[in-house]
């Protein structure tokens, strides 16, 4: 499966694991990337002497490529920025934020660096101040969305369109089929969140890797689209925040209401009704909690199959 995202990480499969808050400790990226794929570290609920240690036992784990996703408006991101280059890290995932300023300081230190999008506006963006790849991510994903709502299956093929460097599909992948569908619209390869956060390896409490896998159609919604967009499983913590915005809270009512630490409260801790349970709505077809390894092994055989089945129909439709 060799392509432009292959060469550029150095990995056996174009399948990269989401850096995902408090689900994306350094247990899970090693044994991502040892079984083909890129594991990443989310450092996004990591204070920098932690995002360190993580760092040091990935490498200790595996001999392959991993990388760190850091959202940009993370308080403490210039901290995080010099712990990576001291530690050595060849990719890094930008997310959340301007990609300009650190785009160029990473690039300076031979660091590979691609940057996550939700629109065509800011794809194009990324490119201009020099990303070496772009993840596209749809209305479908978990955690921080874009305000557009555009599907992965509408973003793909219009953001292919007006790029050059490789692109990345994410939002609503999780299995083989999905992911061969991200590719004949034009990604190179995918990244994959919410199964992942439902591995035995993520970081997650183990009661939201089970409200993961019990949610069904519908559970999950995009919501606090006047702070910062968010797709979350409904809860009561969810509710309340319903019943603030169609009572017209602003953005200051929002995030007294949302308070601090509240996703780690939910999924770190474990607290299915006061937490935020930031996940995709492809939760709704994931229904076993499983080995990472097992999970990379599974969409790789998955995609063949559905390559092959469909290369089968191709010729006896031309036949």
């Amino acid at each position: 499966m060799k392509n432009r995202v292959t060469e550029l990480f150095g990995i056996k499969y174009p399948l990269i694991q989401a850096g995902m808050v408090w689900c994306a400790p350094w247990e899970l990226a090693s044994v991502v990337s040892n079984a083909g794929g890129l594991g990443i570290i989310g450092a996004a609920s990591m204070y920098p002497d932690v995002l360190r240690i993580h760092i040091q036992q990935c490498k200790k784990a595996t001999d392959n490529s991993f990388a760190v996703n850091i959202p940009l408006l993370y308080p403490e991101v210039g901290k995080l920025m010099e712990i990576i280059v001291e530690e050595g890290v060849k990719i890094v995932f930008t997310s959340a934020g301007n990609p300009k300023v650190w785009t160029s300081f990473l690039k300076e230190k031979g660091v590979t660096v691609v940057h996550v999008v939700s629109s065509v506006k800011f794809a194009k963006k990324a490119e201009e101040v020099g990303v070496d790849a772009v993840v596209a991510e749809g209305f479908e994903a978990g955690g921080h969305n874009g305000r557009e709502e555009t599907t992965t299956m509408c973003l793909i093929p219009a953001i292919k369109q007006a790029i050059s460097v490789p692109l990345i599909a994410a939002g609503g992948i999780a299995t083989g089929e999905t992911m061969l569908a991200s590719m004949v619209l034009g990604a190179e390869g995918v990244q994959i969140g919410s199964r992942f956060a439902a591995s035995k390896e993520s970081s997650a409490h183990v009661n939201f890797k089970n409200a993961i896998v019990q949610a069904a159609e519908g559970d999950t919604k995009l919501t606090m689209k006047k702070l910062i967009p968010v797709r979350l499983i409904k809860n009561k913590f969810f509710q309340q925040v319903q019943v603030a915005e169609n009572e017209g809270a602003s953005m200051d009512e929002l995030v007294q209401l949302l308070g601090s630490a509240r996703a780690k409260k939910g999924m770190f801790e474990g607290d299915m009704d006061e937490g935020e349970l930031e996940i995709g709505q492809v939760s709704a077809i994931i229904n076993e909690i499983k080995p990472a390894a097992q999970i990379v092994n599974e969409i790789i055989e998955e995609y063949e199959e559905a390559r092959q089945n469909l290369l089968s129909e191709t010729f006896e439709i031309q036949g």
